[in-house]
């Protein structure tokens, strides 16, 4: 059976990467990160799917990108924006994409896997520069210049299945695929219960994707962004 590492947020786009590798016949291992991230609510649900999906092999790899600064969700000094903005948003997370990539490319090494899926989007998203077809293509041709596996045969594949689908396609194979995706918290200030704001970018994405799909939103909000 080929395994696959999952990157795993807990949001609703990874919750679907995780579903579709999984349907697709991998044994998997899913990695998620606690990176200093305001939003910390994401990294619980991350644990609730997978248990929901059977997944028994689940990491969470700690990190230091919080101390660097310079993003809206790493960093309480810099308010999350609740509008839409020009150019690419303070919620950007300088190199993290790269990074988590980074650590995903050394567990496949480990772990033997042939595919990493991550769940970047080009069509409903924010503008981040490393969630562009332009960046997957150049990692997945540097992981396999730069590690003892591609070396010796074993190639990776850098799968991103929701590259080009619609917030609203994304949810509608997700429904197939049976997620529940009310185990999903997808809001960049999140509460500690998982409560969205219902007013950032994330938000207004998501629910304007269970709008555009027809199907009820189960997200929970917090009375005040009703």
């Amino acid at each position: 059976m080929p395994h696959a590492i999952v990157l795993l947020s807990g949001g609703l786009d990874s919750a679907t990467c995780l579903a579709l590798a999984k349907s697709q016949g991998f044994s998997i291992t899913a990695l998620s990160f606690d990176y200093g991230q305001r939003h910390n609510a994401e990294l619980a649900a991350s644990t609730r799917l997978a248990h929901a999906m059977g997944i028994e092999d689940h990491r969470i790899m700690r990190l230091e990108i919080g101390k660097m600064g310079g993003s809206a969700l790493t960093d309480s000094r810099i308010a999350v924006p609740e509008s839409e903005t020009a150019g690419i948003p303070v919620t950007y997370v300088p190199a993290r994409n790269t990074v988590f990539l980074s650590f995903a490319l050394g567990l496949a090494e480990v772990t033997h896997a042939s595919h990493i899926f991550i769940g970047v989007n080009a069509v409903d998203y924010s503008g981040y520069p490393d969630c562009r077809p332009e960046f997957i293509e150049a990692f997945e041709r540097m992981a396999n210049l730069a590690t003892k596996a591609a070396v010796e045969g074993q190639s990776l594949t850098l799968a991103t299945p929701l590259m080009h689908l619609s917030k609203a396609d994304i949810i509608r194979l997700g429904v197939d695929l049976g997620i529940d995706y009310g185990l999903t918290v997808s809001c960049y200030q999140a509460d500690e219960h998982g409560y969205a704001c219902g007013r950032c970018d994330s938000c207004r994405l998501r629910r304007k994707g269970f709008e555009d799909a027809g199907i009820s939103d189960p997200t929970r909000y917090r009375e005040t962004s009703l």
